[in-house]
C-alpha cells in the first residue's frame, strides 16, 4: 500500500506474533478483499479504492483493548468499545479519516439514542457510517466473523439475519447497502 504504513501500525499495536494477530489479520484481510471486490463492481461511485483498503486493514484495531477472551483480547473494556478505542489510536497518529471507520463500524452504526438507551461505555453521539467508503466497509465487516469460521463468509441472508437481532434500522441499512454495493 502507498499510502499509510497500515503493516507497522498493526505491528505497532500488535506485536506479537499469536493467535490474536492472525485472528485480527485473517479478519482484516477477508473484509478488505471483500470491500475491495464490491467497489471493483461500482465504479461509477468513485470509491476511494486505496483509502478503502487501508481502513478495513485497520477498523478492528482497537479489539486488544477489550475484554473478549474467546477473541484472545484481555483488556479492561467492553467489546463494544472496540471501534471507539481503535478510533482514538488513529487519532493520535494522525489519521482522523481512518478513525471515523473505526468508530462507526460497529453493527450497522450506533445511534447517540441507542447509547443512551442501553448505557454503553460510549461518549454520546451518533457513530453511524456516512461516507460511501464507511458504508461499504462496514458492509463488508459483516460478512466475516473473528470468533467462528473466521475463513467463512456468511451469506446475505445470515447477515440479515444477524442484524435482525440488534434492529430494524440495521436490517434497513444493510438491505440498502446490498443494493449499492453488491
Amino acid at each position: 500500500m502507498a499510502g499509510i504504513d497500515v503493516k507497522g501500525i498493526i505491528d505497532a499495536y500488535y506485536p506479537l506474533d499469536n493467535e490474536l494477530k492472525n485472528i485480527y489479520n485473517v479478519h482484516a484481510v477477508k473484509v478488505a478483499s471483500l470491500a475491495l471486490e464490491m467497489a471493483g463492481k461500482h465504479p461509477e461511485l468513485n470509491i476511494d479504492v486505496q483509502f478503502v483498503e487501508e481502513a478495513a486493514m485497520l477498523h478492528d484495531l482497537g479489539i486488544f483493548l477489550t475484554d473478549a477472551p474467546r477473541i484472545y483480547c484481555y483488556g479492561t473494556e467492553p467489546y463494544l468499545c472496540h471501534g471507539y478505542l481503535g478510533a482514538e489510536l488513529l487519532r493520535g497518529l494522525g489519521y482522523e479519516r481512518h478513525a471515523r471507520v473505526c468508530e462507526r463500524h460497529t453493527g450497522t452504526g450506533l445511534t447517540k439514542e441507542a447509547i443512551i438507551a442501553n448505557g454503553w461505555k460510549l461518549p454520546v453521539k451518533d457513530f453511524v457510517p456516512e461516507t460511501l467508503e464507511e458504508q461499504l466497509i462496514c458492509f463488508a465487516d459483516k460478512f466475516y466473523s473473528k470468533t467462528k469460521y473466521l475463513e467463512e463468509r456468511r451469506s446475505f441472508e445470515q447477515v440479515v439475519e444477524s442484524m435482525a437481532k440488534i434492529s430494524p434500522e440495521s436490517v434497513e441499512r444493510v438491505r440498502r447497502w446490498a443494493e449499492m454495493f453488491m
